[in-house]
């Protein structure tokens, strides 16, 4: 399976993220990397190292970030792993956690979640009248 990495400059955040993907896809391998290392919010790049490492598979791992600063941490973790597949995604962060695992827990490719994914950019949530 394809790890997922969620990077969020809050813990917290993060930690949510990841427990909802995990209900949705309880096997997938889904890992947090949010905050700082003394519990501010910021973005670690340390942490991403490891959550990177903790999900990573021969499939790779798929990168999803919140903000601005996150998605340079994000690149600088990713450029210094240049020996793993490695790819960030650009999505919605909670529905493109949940997408993610749960087309990872069915066994999709690195590339097709990152495709899989870009529909989550277009989701309406509501339906509105004209």
């Amino acid at each position: 399976m394809v790890g997922i990495v969620v990077v969020s400059h809050s813990q917290r955040l993060a930690e949510g993220v990841v427990e909802l993907a995990q209900m949705m896809a309880p096997d997938a391998p889904v890992a947090a990397a949010g905050g700082l290392d003394d519990g501010t919010t910021g973005t670690s790049f340390e942490k991403i190292i490891y959550a990177i490492r903790d999900v990573y598979t021969e499939e790779g791992a798929a990168i999803l970030v919140d903000l601005g600063s996150a998605v340079l941490t994000a690149e600088m973790a990713v450029e210094t792993l240049p020996e793993c597949r490695l790819e960030l995604l650009d999505c919605p962060l909670v529905e493109g956690a949940v997408l993610a695992a749960m087309e990872s827990r069915a066994g999709a490719s690195l590339e097709t979640i990152a495709e899989k994914v870009q529909e989550a950019r277009s989701m309406k949530k509501l339906q509105m009248e004209e």
